[in-house]
This record gives C-alpha cells, structure tokens and sequence, in this order.
C-alpha cells in the first residue's frame, strides 16, 4: 500500500520550492505596469514553472513509479531501496533512463497551465462574492478553489499521467510483450488496445491522491505566505525605529558638543576681551621733564 512512499515525500520538497519560485518569479516579471496579470500571462508563467519543476524532479519521479510497479510484475528484477534504484537505472539505462517520460511530463505543464489560472480566477470569484480581497479569502474558501482547479486541470489532462507511466516502467522490464519506440507509439499502442478507458485508467484513484495533496499544500502556502507578511514589516518597524533612536541620540549628542564648543568659544572670547580691557586702561607713564 506505501510503495513507492520515499522517493514520492523526497521529491514533494523540491518539486513545490521549485514550482512556486519559478511561479513567482515569472508573475513578477509579466505582470503590467499597473500590477495586474493576465491570463494569457498567468499561463505561460504556470507553464514555465511546470517545465522547470518537470526538468528538475522527473528522475525522482521515475525510480518511484518504477518502486510502486515492480510488485505486480513478474517480469522485472526489483530494486532493493531508492539507492540501489538509482544506481541501476545510472549504471543500465544511463542519463537517458533517469529521464525516460520526460516528454509527455513536459506536455503535462498544460495541467499547471490551465490549474493555476483557474485557481486565481476562482479565488478572484469568491473573493469578489464575499466582499473582500483575495488576500483576505478564509482557509475554507482556498482549499475550495485550490480542489476545484485540481479536479478541472487533473480530468482534462491526465492522459500524458498514463503514456508518462507506461514509458517510465519499460526500461525495468524484461522480455515484456509490449515495447514503446516513443511517445506517439505508445499512445498509438495504448489508444488501440484499451480505447478512450486505456487513457484515464487510474484517474479516479489518482483524483483521491492529488486532490488533497493540493488542497493542503495551497493553503498551507497561502496561509504561511500571509503570516510572514504580517511578521516582516512588524521587524522592519522595529528596526526602523532602533535606527531612529539612534539617530536621534547621535543627533542630540552632537547638539551637545556643538552647544560646549560655541560655550568655550563665548568664554575664550570674553576672556580675550577682559584682558584686553586690562591692557587697554592700565595708566600710560608720563616721561620726566
């Protein structure tokens, strides 16, 4: 039931840091001058972090469909751990082995393409009803949209999910019956044995797994997003007016010598002007006669 579970939890972290940083990244620099993005931008800025993400992770995504199907079959030699799963695929398959499905994984960025836009334009949706802002949304409200963006993007692209899992599996294999050239024989081969069907096996079961997954990632995001916001202008005020007190007692410092030297010049002054005094009405002898 938990095959598979290690390298599934080892690549979630790198899979999300990548995602929302490429995702982010990518709004800024889209987005109008007047803040605002577009749909068409949204896309392709899901788009690009979907590639990024899909580069970065997929031999992690290959030794765990690999780990999760070699208990039911007959034909493969399996792996003993992650390592030894990575190690074999290196060593028999080679570079092109880790990245073996890689294709249909990048034709898969269309599901982030059409999630995320729906995801914001949901959240606008509900914002827009409830009267609020969209950074504003309640934790019941994101995970709602977050499940619903899910659900859409998953149904209308889960095919590439299938023809990505068939063509990872392969290179384990030995002897099987049936051997994919590529990723247009393989939907060929897959859309003429099982039909339409053969295309979503699996979807129900993979809608159970995704769904929630999203919905806790998202507004967990969401929510700690709105936290650290609240939290870092709170220390850069309390570090502005560190800044300031200080800059104050320097101030009132300065003032202080500035006040002490022009009170030593005033008395050098009138020191001078005494002893001038002094030297000016002291008796001038008169010569004798």
């Amino acid at each position: 039931m938990y095959r598979g579970l290690s390298p599934t939890i080892i690549a979630l972290l790198p899979n999300w840091a990548v995602y929302f940083s490429v995702y982010g990244k990518l709004k800024d620099v889209l987005q109008s001058s007047d803040g605002k993005l577009s749909v068409g931008a949204n896309m392709v800025a899901a788009a690009g972090a979907g590639a990024a993400t899909s580069i970065a992770t997929n031999p992690l995504w290959v030794v765990k469909t690999r780990l999760m199907t070699q208990g039911i079959r007959t034909d493969v030699v399996p792996y003993k751990s992650i390592m030894s799963a990575f190690s074999r695929i290196c060593h028999e398959e080679g570079l092109r082995g880790l990245y073996s499905g890689i294709l249909p994984s990048l034709a898969g960025i269309s599901h982030v393409a059409i999630q995320f836009p729906a995801y914001e334009k949901i959240k606008q949706y509900m914002a827009n009803i409830d009267n609020t802002s969209v950074d504003n949304l309640s934790p019941g409200n994101v995970a709602i949209a977050s499940s619903v963006a899910k659900v859409l993007a998953s149904v209308l692209t889960y095919p590439h999910e299938v023809i990505r899992a068939k063509l990872q599996e392969q290179g384990q294999m030995r002897n099987a019956d049936t051997k994919y050239s590529g990723v247009v024989d393989c939907v060929r081969k897959v859309f003429r044995s099982e039909g339409i069907p053969g295309m979503y096996r699996g979807c129900a079961t993979n809608l159970l797994r995704t769904t929630p997954s999203a919905v806790i990632t998202f507004t967990t995001y969401e929510m700690m997003l709105r936290f650290f916001r609240q939290v870092v202008p709170s220390v850069t005020n309390k570090s502005d007016g560190r800044n300031r007190e200080e800059e104050t007692k320097s101030l009132v410092s300065r003032q202080g010598e500035e006040e002490e030297e022009e009170e030593d010049k005033d008395s050098g002054l009138s020191e001078s002007q005494t002893q001038s005094n002094k030297i000016n009405t002291s008796p001038i002898p008169l010569g004798s006669k």
